[in-house]
Formats: C-alpha cells, sequence, structure tokens
C-alpha cells in the first residue's frame, strides 16, 4: 500500500457492537414477546431465527454491492437501515409485523461487520491488520454482551422490547450520521495476493483462489465444530452439573471474557507468536478447553475453561479473519462476506447436528468430537500457512 493507511476504527467498532447487540438483544426478551402477543416460546423464538436467516443470507449480496458502490456508503446505508427497521420494529402493533421488521432488520445488518472488516483491510497494511481487526473484535463482543444485557433490563422495566429496540436505533443512525461524515481514507493501491483480477467477478472470483477456498474450509469447521456445539454448553451445565439456565448462560458468557482477553493483548500475541504459531495453539487450546469441560471436577471448573476457549478461539479465529481480508483484494467486499456466510452456514449445520446429540444426552460426543476436530483444524490451517509462505519465498 502507498501513503498512510488509515481506517475510523473507533467508528467502526461502535458500528460493530450495535450489529452484535442486536443479534442478542432478544434472547432476555422472548418471555415478554410470549406475553404480549400470545405466543408460545418456541414461536417467539422465530424473531431470533427470522433475524439471523436474513442476516446469513443477506451476506452474499452486501459485499458484492460494496464492491461496486464503495464500502463507506454501503456501510452508512446499512446502519441507516438497520436504524429504520429497529424503529419501525419498536412501533410494530402484531407479532407477524414485528418478525417481518426483524427480517429486515437482520437483511440491513448483514453489511456492517463484515464491509467493516473490508474496509480495514483496503486501508490498513497487512502487517498491522490483525491487531486492527482485535479492536473491531472488542465491538463485536462488547455488543454481544452488552445487548444481553440491555434486553433482559428492559424486559424487567416499563422500556420492554420497544425500549430496547428504540435504543438500539438511535445508536445505528448516530453512528451511520458520523460515518457518513468521515472523509474516505482509503488508499487505492493494493498489494494483491494472486489475479490482479481477482475483484472483478465477484463472488465467483473469490472462490477461484485456491488459498480463498482454504481459508473459507477452514472457517466453515469452525462454524461447525465450535459454534454448534458451543450453541449447547448452557443445556450441557444445566444437564450434567445441575446449574439453573440463567447461571449455566452466564458461565457460559465467560467464552466472550475469553474473546476480550485476546483482543485486548492481540498486539503482543501476534508479536510474539505469529500467526502460524497462533493458528496452531489456537487449535489446540480450544480442544483442551472442551476436553476439560467434559472431565470436569467441578462446576466452578467451567467459567475459566470458557474463558480459555474464547481465547484460544480468537487466536484461530482472527488469523483466519486477517487472511479472509486478503483472499481477494480487489473484491474484498465480496470475499469477506463470503467468509462471514461461510461462519455462519457451518454454525446452522453445528447447530443442527449437535442438537441429534443433545437429545441423546451424547455428552461425551458433544464435547469431545469438537475437541478433536479442533485440533486438527487449527494444525492443518498452520501446516497450510508454513506451506503457503514457503511458496511464497520460493518466488
Amino acid at each position: 500500500m502507498t501513503g498512510a493507511p488509515r481506517a475510523p476504527v473507533p467508528l467502526l467498532a461502535a458500528a460493530a457492537f450495535f450489529s452484535a447487540a442486536a443479534l442478542r438483544v432478544c434472547d432476555s426478551l422472548l418471555p415478554r414477546f410470549a406475553d404480549e402477543f400470545q405466543r408460545s416460546a418456541g414461536e417467539s423464538g422465530r424473531l431470533i431465527i427470522g433475524f439471523a436467516v436474513a442476516y446469513g443470507l443477506m451476506q452474499l449480496l452486501s459485499g458484492p454491492l460494496a464492491d461496486r458502490f464503495g464500502k463507506q456508503r454501503m456501510m452508512t446505508f446499512a446502519l441507516a437501515g438497520s436504524g429504520a427497521a429497529s424503529a419501525a420494529a419498536a412501533l410494530a402493533g402484531s407479532f407477524d409485523a414485528l418478525l417481518a421488521w426483524r427480517a429486515l432488520w437482520g437483511m440491513a445488518a448483514a453489511g456492517i461487520v463484515p464491509l467493516a472488516m473490508a474496509w480495514i483491510g483496503d486501508a490498513v497494511a497487512y502487517e498491522a491488520r490483525q491487531a486492527t481487526l482485535a479492536r473491531l473484535l472488542l465491538g463485536t463482543l462488547s455488543g454481544m454482551v452488552m445487548g444481553q444485557l440491555l434486553g433482559g433490563l428492559c424486559a424487567e422495566t416499563a422500556l420492554g422490547w420497544r425500549g430496547a429496540f428504540a435504543v438500539l436505533s438511535v445508536g445505528y443512525w448516530t453512528v451511520a450520521a458520523l460515518l457518513w461524515r468521515e472523509p474516505s481514507r482509503i488508499t487505492a493501491t493494493v498489494a494483491a495476493v494472486g489475479s490482479p483480477a481477482a475483484g472483478r467477478g465477484g463472488l465467483g472470483a473469490v472462490l477461484a483462489q485456491p488459498w480463498a477456498r482454504v481459508v473459507l474450509v477452514a472457517v466453515f469447521l469452525e462454524g461447525v465444530f465450535l459454534l454448534g456445539a458451543l450453541s449447547y454448553l448452557p443445556t450441557y451445565l444445566h444437564a450434567r452439573e445441575g446449574l439453573g439456565l440463567a447461571a449455566a448462560s452466564a458461565v457460559s458468557a465467560m467464552y466472550a471474557v475469553g474473546g476480550l482477553a485476546y483482543a485486548v493483548c492481540a498486539r503482543r500475541v501476534v508479536g510474539s507468536l505469529g500467526e502460524i504459531r497462533m493458528a496452531a495453539a489456537g487449535g489446540l487450546l480450544m480442544a483442551a478447553a472442551l476436553a476439560g469441560l467434559w472431565l470436569l471436577p467441578h462446576w466452578s471448573s467451567a467459567a475459566p475453561l470458557a474463558v480459555l476457549l474464547g481465547f484460544g478461539a480468537y487466536l484461530y479465529h482472527n488469523t483466519l479473519q486477517t487472511h479472509a481480508t486478503q483472499m481477494a483484494p480487489q473484491a474484498r467486499g465480496s470475499a469477506v462476506s463470503l467468509f462471514s456466510f461461510g461462519l455462519f452456514a457451518g454454525q446452522s449445520i453445528g447447530v443442527a447436528a449437535f442438537g441429534g446429540l443433545v437429545d441423546l444426552q451424547a455428552y461425551g460426543a458433544l464435547l469431545l468430537l469438537p475437541a478433536a476436530a479442533l485440533a486438527v483444524i487449527g494444525i492443518g490451517f498452520a501446516v497450510s500457512l508454513r506451506r503457503r509462505a514457503a511458496a511464497i519465498a520460493a518466488g
């Protein structure tokens, strides 16, 4: 890159904060929805599923649009659209209307975090990119935690779910206005890895890159074996250790604390380990944490193991994420959106597959199968990184 590559990282992290909060805000509000609309808890859960499905599928469109019309413009529109959809949802008079607005909200929100990653990829030199993406991660993880907290607080007050949605709407519009006024600082010259025409065919051009396919398979498997199994960790702790669901959920949320710990010290970790050892260490730490949860001597040990799991997960995931921003530099929006879709698709398949094991109470398989898989995946990606580095060095 030429010039002084910069990106408005605090604003991008704020955008990620509100996007992530929207993913989790309904978790604690489901009883309020069920009471107000006379629906079962399962039916109320459609408000979470509808958002998530729309969010995942829209990834395939938001990236190519950003490559064509500009990341700053499309991300600002996504924030403004999320603000409008959340405000409309706050005013919804029926369950079906609320469900429709939540789906539209998910479609709009799909253009926030992936395009923030792509913007950083355009504006920040590769050597500093992983540490910068960790700052974006701080916004995402904080948003997840605060989204659950906001939902819980509003669920027990007169504000209710309408108040929670209104708060998020104001946040979206504030960040959108600030981002719209932000002067574009993206340098146009990119040190491309791969074909100089990589970006001209959108998603197809990304998939044509051999290294891109390696990264996409790696993140898909992460979604299957980590996020799929992680969805049932509260259920496991409730069934095996007798914890209440609230306590089990709180212990599981320590996973995010591990991610935050990584984000805080990312610059030093990247400098001392390097991405090859980070990928391998991440896989091994995830495996050790999941095996430890199976061997759990006492429920109190679960919290530090969840922190370890989160730290290892983001050692691995942030390395993948950094490579996602470099899979097809001239189609970076498409590449990062495809990466996000791969993670979402893997998580969906993992939740369905591991749900069958939970129904059978096969908790050993629920934890030990992902432990073995993630160790292999982490080491395998580290080996791929080493081979790729050797090939690049050889010319």
